[in-house]
């Protein structure tokens, strides 16, 4: 025989992005719980909205499994004594597994006898083991969480209700002041109290109190009514995913609407438009046939169609006074030039232990420079990137942004096109934000990507300079998205891009212009920023699902190259199933370690100590291979290092290294050096797994 189980935590509206995850956190945790509990289940079912978290488990088990099983305890010379009776380890050992001393039996393991028993342990019921089920509820956990009257108890949201039916039965516990029961409630508006006989008429029996508790079925009530007003008018809807997703999670029981306002606010950049509809008043924008925004918005109302005309018009009214503020902000933010904005720059605080963003961005244009060049920007790219990089922070000081600080670049590209700027100098000021995400969109253009390297390198090293370092997940100024972005970037470009170089050049700036750099100690955190930045790259070869012993290796690499260690690190899982890999890694390991012991900068060999001919051989092929190893790729040194792995036993098996002279083993300390520091730019490999 099998049951259905409800439970339902009805609660204080919860924040729409909560929902959703809160549903699944549920469905898993009770889940588990019903699995560590040996009672078999068919589904589990979650359902929400935005006042309530709920499963139904269908073809619930009546009772545990039973559990017949064989409990090992002391050896027999322990469990009895002299006399042969029954030590107080034996009893203890009986007692503690529910049976007798008649029950024992001796087994012998590796050699020596141990008491055994066979234990039966019947399951219990269903409805019995459920009530544990409140330990599930307030386990969960939420991004932010709060307490409500005298109650030391944390949740989402207070909880207002509690339903825990199985099939017909009410499971009793209680949380807080809620004890659990068979009454729901219906829509906060249009519905009532309600009291459910069985746990399978849940989903219907709300949908006659105006609550559509199937998450799924909502969403998809909203689209079917979407197409159809769409349909019907001719328009082009444009359902932004995530906004569909928020909209849905907002309300219980979806009615579609759609509202319009004055044509003269099209004269205001869609961008603006869009963001006024989407972000702030959560409105799907509409489009014609023709891809030309209209003046008409959709939205979603939490009831149904009655009195729709009167939320229509208040829906209107607010959003033409959004609009009246955009459409004032673009005017006036027109009135002033792009040099004005950038004066006024210099009042505006980056952060109170760095400086300003004017100097920010002085520091910026120096460091474009460097890496524009290095990485072969043509004399006009370059004459753009420092216009880009001279005024890119420009529209922060704009009404428009200080109103819809989500617009930071965006309205700056539209205000640079209209105030005369080459449409590449205004492309780079949108882009050098990219990404803005972990997987986010990456700059279109060499202009924009340098800029956006050179304007989140400056963020990293000024922050890391000032002793500001991100610990644990304590992230406030998102300097590890900003990290990840350079990666990103890099990796998508296939530049050449070394952050020691860059800290390096950092450095020679600071000397150079000591008054960008007053209120930081650069340099003093540079092994940090390295540390934090290959951070980041292991995060993206992760991604790539390259093996974690390979980027641990690359990352090691001397080079430090960000493109170079990408190309080892295909290199090295490639080539991991070579029936030679391991032999190769263990020769040049062997290598490594003696290398360790030279703590010599001079690595020059001299050929008159080599006495025989395994070292002659091995000297002439590193010499050749030297000649060449700055052009070498990953994959051509790692098949020279495959070749010369014959060379290298042969050198070891007839060459003692640790001699007694000393200039002898110097000498062969560094001929294994110059191996070593070759095979460095494949990366440290002796972190590779080759067992």
């Amino acid at each position: 025989m099998t049951h259905s189980f409800l439970l339902e935590i009805g609660l204080e509206e919860i924040p729409a992005h909560v929902v959703t995850p809160s549903q699944n956190q549920l469905a898993k945790r009770v889940s588990d719980f019903l699995t560590e509990q040996r009672l078999s289940f068919g589904e589990v079912k979650a359902f929400s909205t935005p006042r309530r978290l709920a499963v139904e488990v269908t073809d619930l088990a009546d009772k545990q499994e039973d559990i017949q099983e064989e409990a090992k305890g002391p050896a027999k010379k322990i469990a009895l004594d002299d006399e042969g009776n029954w030590s107080n380890a034996a009893k203890g050992f009986v007692r503690g597994q529910g049976v007798t001393t008649d029950e024992i039996t001796f087994k012998e393991l590796k050699g020596v006898e141990y008491v055994y028993v066979n234990k039966f342990i019947a399951g219990k019921a269903a409805k019995d083991i459920l009530v544990q089920i409140k330990a599930v509820i307030e386990a969960m956990t939420f991004p932010t969480m709060m307490h409500w009257a005298n109650y030391d108890f944390k949740y989402v949201r207070p909880i207002r209700w509690l339903v825990a039916l199985l099939d017909n039965e009410v499971i009793p516990f209680s949380i807080l002041n809620i004890e659990s029961g068979r009454q729901t409630q219906g829509h906060r508006f249009l519905g009532k109290a309600i009291d459910l006989e069985t746990a399978t008429e849940y989903v219907e029996k709300l949908a006659t109190q105006y609550v559509i508790v199937d998450s799924k079925k909502r969403k998809e009530t909203i689209r079917t009514q979407i197409n159809a007003l769409e349909n019907n008018q001719s328009w082009h809807i444009i359902v932004d995913e995530d906004l569909l997703e928020e909209v849905n999670n907002l309300v219980e029981y979806p009615t579609v609407f759609s509202g319009h306002f004055d044509e003269k606010y099209l004269d205001i950049p869609d961008v603006v438009l869009m963001t006024s509809m989407k972000d702030h008043q959560r409105f799907f924008y509409v489009r014609d046939l023709n891809d030309a925004i209209l003046p008409m918005f959709v939205s979603v109302r939490n009831g149904t169609e009655a009195n729709i005309a009167n939320v229509e018009a208040g829906n209107e009214k607010v959003l033409t006074a959004r609009l009246e503020d955009a459409a004032f902000f673009y005017q006036e933010d027109q009135k002033q030039t792009i040099d004005d904005y950038v004066e006024r720059l210099k009042n505006v605080t980056f952060h109170d232990k760095i400086g300003s963003i004017y100097e920010k961005m002085e520091r910026v244009q120096l460091m474009a420079q460097i890496i524009g060049k290095r990485e072969g920007l043509n004399d006009r790219e370059l004459t753009l990137l420092q216009r880009a990089s001279e005024i890119y922070k420009f529209d922060l000081v704009t009404g428009m942004v200080g109103e819809f600080s989500e617009l930071q670049g965006i309205m700056g590209e539209k205000y640079a096109l209209l105030m005369g700027e080459d449409s590449a100098v205004a492309q780079a000021i949108s882009e050098h934000y990219m990404p803005i995400s972990a997987d986010g969109e990456l700059p279109k253009s060499k202009i924009g990507a340098v800029l956006a390297i050179a304007d989140k390198l400056d963020s990293i090293s000024s922050f890391f300079s000032v002793g500001l370092i991100p610990t644990g997940s304590n992230d406030p100024y998102a300097l590890r998205r900003q990290a990840f972005g350079v990666v990103r970037i890099v990796e998508s470009r296939q530049w050449r891009f070394s952050p020691l170089e860059v800290l390096n050049d950092i450095k020679a700036l600071a000397t150079l212009h000591p008054a960008l750099f007053t209120k930081m100690s650069v340099g003093e955190n540079d092994l940090e920023v390295l540390s934090f930045i290959n951070d980041r790259m292991k995060q993206w070869f992760s991604n790539q699902k390259v093996s974690y012993d390979v980027i641990e290796s690359v990352i090691g690499s001397t080079d430090a190259d960000l493109l170079t260690m990408a190309e080892a690190a295909v290199t090295l899982e490639a080539h991991k199933k070579d029936s030679d890999f391991r032999e190769t890694i263990e020769a040049v390991t062997r290598v490594l370690k003696l290398a360790d012991k030279n703590n010599e900068t001079d690595l020059s060999v001299e050929a008159t100590l080599l006495d025989n001919v395994a070292e002659k051989e091995l000297f002439e092929r590193v010499e050749t291979i030297q000649r060449r190893i700055v052009d070498l790729t990953p994959e051509e040194l790692y098949h020279i290092l495959s070749e010369i792995r014959p060379l290298i036993e042969n050198y070891f098996d007839q060459t003692m290294v640790m001699v007694e002279d000393a200039k002898i083993k110097q000498n062969r300390l560094n001929q294994l050096s110059l191996i070593a520091k070759m095979s460095s730019k494949l990366g440290d490999l002796e972190k590779l797994n080759i067992k």
